[in-house]
């Protein structure tokens, strides 16, 4: 009797960056997650309690826009990455195959010098306002800025991640960071 030949495992090549890539953007929607649990839990407190003791949390709308404030440019990333931010895409369907390529390959470029000066200009502002406390809670303001920085810098990232597919064939990514047989085209064009 002759043994069945081995299978070999399919291994592909970059495994560890994906499951990284997945481990990445299932961290950012999981923060996005808990900001907005924490926003709905201190703003259903604060109404409950001034309805029902007629007294509310002083901190809880500092909090709440705090929050937002963050969700914004935490979430800003994951909207990108499955091509969720308007677009106006008349010129690239316009042009030929290779022009699409060329065109898209400029805005990443672009989008990334933006994104790369807007992680400088607000950390410059960050640190600028790190003297100034908000006035209930008596937190600098530094902890609220940085959200800028860090908003872009995990856009920067993002991008990275998706630039490929979306210059060779206009694709964006789902958020579960899975490979490129589930790729999404299109996006918010309009």
């Amino acid at each position: 009797m002759v043994p069945a030949p081995r299978r070999r495992r399919h291994v592909s090549r970059g495994w560890p960056l994906k499951r990284i890539e997945r481990a990445f953007v299932t961290l950012n929607g999981w923060a996005l997650i808990l900001m907005l649990s924490a926003m709905a839990l201190v703003v259903g407190a604060n109404i409950a309690l001034r309805y029902l003791t007629s007294h509310s949390l002083p901190w809880a709308d500092e909090v709440a826009r705090y929050l937002m404030i963050w969700l914004t440019f935490i979430g800003a990333g994951l909207i990108l990455r499955i091509g969720g931010h308007v677009a106006i895409t008349n010129l690239q369907d316009a042009l030929p195959t290779t022009g699409q390529k060329v065109l898209r390959a400029i805005i990443v470029l672009i989008l990334l010098g933006f994104f790369g000066f807007m992680v400088y200009v607000g950390w410059q502002y960050a640190q600028r306002m790190q003297y100034q406390m908000t006035p209930a809670l008596r937190l600098p303001f530094l902890y609220i800025y940085a959200a800028m920085p860090v908003g872009f810098a995990l856009l920067i990232v993002h991008l990275l991640l998706i630039a490929r597919p979306f210059i060779s064939a206009g694709e964006y990514k789902p958020l579960d960071g899975s490979g490129a047989d589930e790729m999404v085209t299109g996006g918010a064009n309009g």
